[in-house]
């Protein structure tokens, strides 16, 4: 029994949700969203309210029922909030500053990484004295958002001794004891 599976999702006023075989569309405010869905599930929309449910207790169709749910919610989530993710940069001498939508960040390489974020996003950087180089990312897609945020961290993955590298902010890294002395 699929316990993320059964809740509903409520849908709120402005967003329209247009469900087809093999997809559902969300349009709201801040965008329009589009995800393939199982054929074999069926999700019913009746007076605001979607419900997905499963056509047996088979394991694919157990594992499909949960994600198809959480996929939709987080569509109507950020077609009318919108996500946020905000990253930092921890380490000396570590820059980033952005041009629209390119981003340059400068994180211990010889050279500076350039990397373009795709148009559904919104990039922002903040740089304060005395406080570590901050990207701010915001959209309605919560899956490109995570893929995009995976690939930032990957330029300069957080080491656990020091801590340097690219980072969530207010993530909390396992950090290691360094070499003792000697005798």
């Amino acid at each position: 029994m699929s316990r993320i599976g059964n809740k509903i999702i409520t849908i709120p006023k402005g967003v329209e949700v247009k469900i087809d075989k093999s997809s559902i569309t969300v349009k709201g405010p801040k965008g329009s969203l589009t995800q393939a869905v199982s054929p074999d599930l069926k999700i019913d929309n009746k007076d605001g309210i979607l419900t997905i449910t499963r056509p047996t207790e088979q394991k694919r169709h157990k594992s499909l029922h949960g994600l198809t749910r959480a996929l939709v919610n987080n569509m109507v989530i950020g077609v009318t909030d919108g996500f946020t993710k905000q990253m930092e940069l921890v380490g000396v001498g570590y820059r980033v500053s952005n041009t629209g939508n390119l981003l340059e960040m400068s994180v211990g390489y010889s050279h500076p990484i350039m990397f373009y974020i795709p148009s559904e996003l919104k990039v922002e950087t903040l740089t304060e004295k005395g406080q570590n180089p901050k990207i701010i990312l915001k959209g309605s897609d919560l899956q490109l958002m995570g893929q995009i945020c995976a690939k930032l961290r990957s330029f300069k993955a957080p080491e656990p001794f020091k801590g340097k590298g690219i980072k969530f902010t207010g993530e909390i890294l396992r950090r290691k004891a360094g070499k003792s002395a000697g005798k």
